[in-house]
């Protein structure tokens, strides 16, 4: 699976995706990520990317252009274009499965006050947002989106980890020692957990579920 991320900080991804579970899966090329700048794609010498709104108001708008001609240089034919927005449909797990099912994913990280709303009009690009809160810009939802969403792609996932549906999870966890002694108290593992019934066992972590 592809991820086209059209956003003016491609720097910003490069920890997050150069550790742990992600960077397994693109070194194994499960997944790919590639970047788009905009300002690559900008006509004048300063390479500005955004101006003030039509109608007043704080802050500046995200250009339209230049995030169009990004978006061309990926879209050569018809490909799912998300635009990351406060107002969009919610993220979820369900949406995450479903986009396992396309090969390319297009996600543009707004900035500033927002992205210039033609560019949603002529990509009839789907808004997405990542919770009921503001960002500084969209990147941060793009690297939730590409998390959640490749981990369900099959493989991606090793041997100690599998997708929460998968498995009866709770929300407490607990691993060694069994006894942990903290400031001369003591915090012990819940006997349920170290009895060896798996039926009573999954009952309690159905009891905890997230």
């Amino acid at each position: 699976m592809t991820f086209h991320v059209v956003t003016l900080f491609p720097n910003m991804f490069e920890s997050y995706l150069g550790d742990s579970i992600l960077a397994r899966a693109i070194r194994e090329k499960k997944v790919t990520v590639k970047f788009y700048n905009p300002r690559d794609f900008t006509k004048d010498k300063h390479r500005r990317t955004d101006d003030r709104a039509y109608g007043g108001g704080p802050g500046m708008v995200m250009y339209a252009e230049p995030i169009l001609k990004a978006v061309e240089k990926v879209r050569a034919k018809r490909k799912k274009t998300i635009l990351f927005s406060p107002s969009g449909k919610l993220f979820t797990n369900a949406y995450a499965e479903a986009l396992t099912k396309t090969n390319d994913v297009i996600l543009i990280c707004g900035r500033y006050e927002g992205v210039d709303a033609r560019v949603k009009r002529i990509l009839k690009a789907e808004e997405l947002s990542i919770g009921d809160y503001v960002l500084t810009g969209g990147e941060l939802a793009a690297m939730a989106v590409i998390d959640a969403t490749s981990r369900r792609i099959p493989g991606v996932l090793g041997k100690f980890e599998s997708v929460e549906e998968n498995r009866v999870s709770s929300s407490e966890t607990y691993t060694r020692p069994e006894t942990l002694v903290y400031k001369k108290k003591k915090y012990c593992v819940p006997k349920i957990l170290l009895s060896g019934h798996h039926k009573q066992i999954e009952e309690w972590k159905k009891s905890r579920k997230k």
